[in-house]
């Protein structure tokens, strides 16, 4: 079996900011694995195209399906131009996809993106779907970088994601625990979109604003933050529980996403408190480490209980595009990515399917 993998990893996440794509070698060397970053790119999406992701929900089955496969061979040109841009040769291909359903109380995840008409356009092998088969045993199917946190970033107490939902990952004894916090990007961009923003950049325009303490009750009063974990979000559940409420809530831009900061920090910081651990460090990785005010509210609403720490650029951006690169390179050894005390699954597995072009 091999020790070393060059894997491109692919990550479009439900903030909508774009495609993610990374080239990086994994070594195994004494049982403990290392990477480099070999390249990588931003791929923004234009308006229609996010609006046909946004709206990829309301679409009729042979929509949605000729869609899937549509994607599927738009992400194959993409890493083909990139191959050649980069000069680089690979082992394969590990796709995430784009997540359109997430239902797993009712065993649903579906993540569009053939994995066959990915591999035809780029002329690679790709190993993608890696949700559905945690699903199929019982699990949550997410969240998934979990494996990558404790076998890449294992030394850091606390790995936290700020994409379009926050989640957290973190040992508690012998096992690796770690569930979506809440909404974050997700819910400041849909606030930004209200005017004509795609983003607060730096959190600029949410620091101007004051607190709005009924609507931080009644976001944080929400059902879910109640729920034991394994337990995971999708946009369906944004849409519905979230969404209403930030329309039918008569106030400005600014004291809106001032009060979605606090909420998305008071909900961190409440999980970090709860575990117990004193002096600890915490990773924070995705767009939102970019968020100055919300960085900066997390590190007092912590309280001496973690440091935050922020990583280089190339980690922040590409750091959940990097573990499913890895995710491919376990499921290629049949070793285990998906971990049972993650996702409530019935046993730990080794998920993902794989494709050869034709």
């Amino acid at each position: 079996m091999k020790n070393e993998y060059t894997v491109i990893g692919l990550m479009s996440g439900t903030s909508l900011d774009g495609l993610d794509i990374v080239c990086c070698t994994f070594k195994k060397k004494n049982d403990t694995w290392t990477f480099s970053i070999n390249a990588s790119d931003s791929i923004d999406y234009d308006v229609m195209f996010k609006e046909q992701l946004k709206n990829t929900i309301y679409l009729e089955p042979t929509a949605l399906l000729a869609f899937h496969n549509e994607y599927g061979s738009w992400l194959g040109h993409q890493v083909k131009k990139f191959i050649t841009t980069n000069n680089i040769h690979v082992d394969f291909v590990a796709s995430h996809g784009h997540t359109v359903f997430h239902q797993p109380e009712i065993g649903l995840t579906y993540q569009i993106g053939s994995g066959q008409h990915l591999a035809n356009a780029c002329g690679q092998k790709v190993i993608c779907d890696f949700r559905t088969n945690d699903v199929a045993l019982g699990g949550q199917g997410a969240p998934l970088v979990p494996i990558g946190d404790q076998l890449l970033f294992g030394q850091y107490d606390f790995c936290l994601n700020l994409g379009g939902i926050s989640n957290i990952s973190f040992n508690s004894g012998r096992k690796r625990i770690a569930y979506d916090i809440s909404p974050a990007n997700m819910l400041l961009n849909f606030i930004c979109s209200t005017i004509d923003k795609t983003y607060d950049k730096g959190g600029e325009i949410a620091k101007t604003g004051t607190l709005n303490q009924p609507l931080l009750d009644t976001l944080n009063n929400l059902s879910y933050y109640a729920l034991p974990f394994p337990k995971s979000l999708g946009y369906e559940w944004f849409a519905e529980e979230m969404i209403p409420i930030i329309v039918h809530n008569q106030d400005s831009a600014e004291n809106l996403l001032h009060t979605a900061v606090h909420h998305i920090t008071t909900q961190i910081a409440d999980v970090i408190k709860k575990t117990k651990h004193q002096n600890s460090t915490m990773l924070v990785t995705g767009g939102g480490a970019k968020n100055d005010f919300l960085v900066d509210l997390l590190q007092q609403k912590l309280d001496g209980f973690a440091t935050v720490v922020i990583p280089s650029e190339e980690i922040i951006n590409f750091k959940e595009a990097l573990i499913f690169a890895f995710m491919g390179v376990l499921r290629e050894r049949n070793e285990v990515n998906c971990l049972q005390s993650v996702t409530g699954a019935r046993k730990d597995s080794s998920a993902g399917v794989s494709y050869h072009p034709w």
